[in-house]
């Protein structure tokens, strides 16, 4: 069984509150890290920074400190080439392109693909991402495969949400139906914990770390005040994705 951990929607701001639920939530993966049964990867999936600052992706790789293979991905709050300056220095890539990344572990494939359009609130996932998705998938062979990503592909019943979800989704049905290796999607953007599916595959989508957003009947806020910061774990055991979810009270 491969073990995945996720955070999301950290939204580093500079402010005592918000880097102490983020390192709450930090301290709690360091505790359940090493032994037979560890987590074998982390994945941060967007919006990392609230402004994407420089001095904000400085606090983060400060703070989101563990022994976990980590990938990171980008969300609408994020700024690509701020991101690069500080995390990747040494990144001789277009500063603006997509920033994606692969971890291969022994039986699994982890891929977390670049939604964020700068500029934009919505998302999408452009040609030249999908292909080197598909190239590393056909690299991988027949090994199972997570792909993350920031913005959902589909409606989880958020009305303002849904509104700057992925633009036309379709190419990455098509993507997800073009190789049976995936075993599900990971999000996140809505900072709140859901459970669906896309192109007949899970959809699940992480909790907020730095806060939680209100479904329309729970109330007439955007943020919902008394819930703490989350993360999920997703679990890939024989082609089966299994996502617990767990609370960091302060």
């Amino acid at each position: 069984m491969s073990v995945v951990a996720q955070i999301s929607d950290l939204h580093f701001q500079g402010d005592a509150a918000h880097r102490r639920r983020i390192a709450a939530v930090v301290d709690y993966l360091r505790n359940r890290c090493g032994g037979a049964a560890s987590i074998d990867a982390l994945v941060v999936s967007g919006d990392l920074a609230d402004g994407g600052l420089d001095e904000q992706y400085r606090e983060a790789v400060e703070t989101v400190v563990t022994d976990i293979p980590t990938l990171t991905l980008l969300g609408n709050h994020d700024d690509r080439a701020a991101y690069r300056r500080v995390s990747r220095p040494d990144d001789s890539a277009d500063p603006y392109a997509p920033v994606n990344s692969a971890l291969e572990l022994d039986g699994l494939l982890v891929l977390a693909l670049d939604s964020s359009i700068p500029g934009q609130n919505d998302g999408a996932i452009s040609p030249e991402t999908l292909a080197w998705a598909s190239r590393r998938i056909e690299q991988a062979g027949d090994t199972p495969t997570l792909v993350a990503f920031h913005h959902p592909p589909a409606a989880v019943g958020m009305p303002f949400m849904d509104t700057i979800a992925q633009q036309d989704p379709s190419a990455l049905a098509a993507f997800v139906h073009e190789h049976p290796q995936i075993v599900g999607l990971a999000c996140g953007h809505i900072h709140s914990a859901s459970a669906g599916t896309f192109a007949g595959v899970p959809l699940v989508t992480a909790p907020g770390v730095s806060s939680t957003l209100n479904l329309p009947f729970e109330g007439d806020d955007v943020i919902n005040e008394e819930q703490p910061a989350g993360l999920a774990f997703h679990l890939i055991d024989d082609r089966r994705l299994t996502t617990h979810f767990r609370s960091v009270v302060l």
